[in-house]
């Protein structure tokens, strides 16, 4: 089921990027968010008969939190920088070819221009930080809507942002399933089982699934 909150605000978000013409920084975003809080604080209904009900607050969050982004830009990083200062995609390290990536772990669709991310493309740092910006909110508000109205803290939410930017596999995982279930423990201990690339297990992702569990645990 659609969040209309997280959908609301995807929208918002959407159409400053358009205004913009480019993505948001996170302090960009961070105002944004904190203008629409302040909005929704205003903008509460004026009867005495309405005022009477206790607000309505939401039970998780909606966007990715800094140490969240502080995991992933630790797992993902941003390398391969040429020297004339460019970014250039390389291939998974668990397949040795697709899905290619480049600047903060981007797959897919190259938003530089038409086709598909692989070998020869290449982004300037800007490219990658809009790219990254772009990505961080599009996979929270896949991970809002997976959860439903689970009590999540932001830090459990930061870590099943992480998993799902890894992975894409928020929609499906046992991991959102026990979450829901409010089975937090059992949620935790799922993060470990997705360590595999290329049907083998790599040390990389063994790491970053112990960091998500982590932050996922520190309630």
């Amino acid at each position: 089921m659609t969040n209309p909150r997280a959908s609301s605000r995807k929208a918002i978000f959407d159409t400053v990027r358009a205004i913009a013409g480019r993505g948001l920084t996170q302090s960009e975003v961070d105002h944004i968010e904190r203008a629409i809080e302040g909005a929704a604080d205003t903008a509460g209904p004026k009867s005495s008969e309405c005022t009477a009900h206790a607000p309505i607050t939401s039970q998780q969050p909606q966007t990715i939190g800094r140490r969240g982004i502080a995991l992933i830009k630790q797992f993902e990083g941003c390398s391969r920088r040429r020297p004339d200062g460019l970014i250039e995609a390389y291939p998974d390290p668990g397949t040795g070819g697709d899905p290619w990536t480049i600047g903060w772990g981007a797959t897919g669709k190259d938003t530089s221009k038409d086709g598909r991310i692989g070998p020869g493309t290449v982004w300037t740092q800007e490219q990658c930080d809009a790219r990254f910006n772009d990505d961080l909110i599009r996979y929270a508000d896949e991970v809002s809507r997976a959860i439903g109205s689970a009590k999540t803290s932001q830090n459990q939410f930061d870590a099943m942002v992480s998993f799902h930017y890894n992975t894409g596999a928020i929609g499906r995982a046992t991991l959102t399933r026990k979450h829901r279930a409010g089975d937090h423990a059992g949620a935790a201990r799922e993060f470990a089982r997705w360590n595999r690339a290329g049907g083998r297990i790599m040390r990389g992702l063994v790491r970053r699934r112990a960091a998500e569990a982590a932050l996922y645990n520190d309630e």
